[in-house]
């Protein structure tokens, strides 16, 4: 969702994890309409289920890992990530850590809908400062939140001091853009995303600059790791594939996704290019999005894993 400039921050689209169930929260997110934003982040976690629950096993089968007790999903979002870590862990107790309270209303709906009721529980909480107060974990998921974080080293510490012996943090950082369209879609310039891909980054570094206690970091996650004395336990990328002719429900995502753009990115774009938006999101377009054969979503998400000694 990876997550947006045109939300504040949150749920993450504009600057480019556009497919997350959600996250930390530093701007305020009363200005937002949740009750619009929160359905569209749970189908951008739906659709990427198969990834995540891929994840979540590898994680389940790593060699000496202890027992999965307790589980907080920082940066939880509506909670589509904290109930399928409750089905991949059974034993386990799942906390949702947000800041919105509108998305954690829509976890406890979710887990209460799959029999989960009595597992995911949910944590109102201002990240990273309230995170103490989360408690100890044996698994720490941090889905696209941590670089919501001004300070990541301090972040990462923090989420080292909660893990139990033998505990894991499973950071979702990195990846590859999605991807939608051909690279000529008929009219305008051919290249359309690999341009937004170029304003989205711009829009990334401008959100982690402008959060409080900035501090820039390279992002090698595995020295990180080291860093806060956490060991690398390994790296694994997790493909999203969905060939066309895409669903319908994975159509209305691409639409709602190319609707958020616009919005968010309108004034950094060229004419040339606002106008092709502009097109695609015509339903009465025969080359616009509700009608083309040849649109997919295909993206990669990576995975960084540390533990605890």
């Amino acid at each position: 969702m990876s997550n947006d400039t045109r939300h504040g921050h949150h749920h993450d689209s504009s600057h480019g994890h556009r497919h997350d169930g959600g996250h930390a929260h530093h701007h305020d997110p009363a200005d937002l309409d949740w009750d619009a934003i929160g359905p569209l982040l749970e189908q951008n976690a739906e659709l990427s289920t198969g990834q995540y629950t891929e994840a979540a096993r590898w994680i389940a089968g790593l060699p000496d890992a202890p027992k999965v007790r307790r589980v907080l999903d920082v940066g939880s979002g509506p909670g589509v990530i904290a109930c399928l870590l409750a089905e991949v862990f059974p034993e386990a107790e799942v906390v949702a850590v947000d800041g919105t309270p509108a998305l954690l209303e829509r976890t406890r709906d979710r887990a209460r809908r799959l029999g989960l009721g009595d597992r995911v529980t949910t944590l109102h909480a201002d990240l990273p400062g309230d995170l103490g107060r989360a408690g100890e974990a044996d698994l720490i998921w941090a889905g696209n939140s941590l670089h919501h974080m001004g300070d990541q080293r301090a972040a990462l510490a923090g989420f080292a001091g909660l893990l139990r012996p033998g505990g894991t943090v499973a950071l979702v950082e990195g990846g590859l853009q999605p991807r939608h369209l051909p690279r000529d879609i008929g009219f305008g310039r051919p290249g359309l995303e690999e341009r937004l891909d170029v304003i989205h980054a711009e829009v990334f570094g401008q959100m982690r600059a402008d959060l409080p206690d900035s501090k820039r970091e390279t992002e090698n996650w595995a020295a990180l790791f080291t860093a806060v004395d956490l060991a690398p336990q390994g790296t694994r990328s997790f493909l999203l594939d969905l060939p066309a002719p895409l669903t319908a429900v994975a159509r209305d995502h691409l639409i709602a996704e190319f609707a958020r753009r616009r919005d968010g990115l309108a004034e950094r774009l060229d004419a040339e290019d606002n106008a092709m938006i502009d097109r695609l999101l015509d339903p009465e377009d025969p080359a616009g999005l509700l009608r083309r054969t040849d649109t997919f979503l295909l993206m990669a998400r990576t995975v960084h894993l540390g533990r605890k000694a």
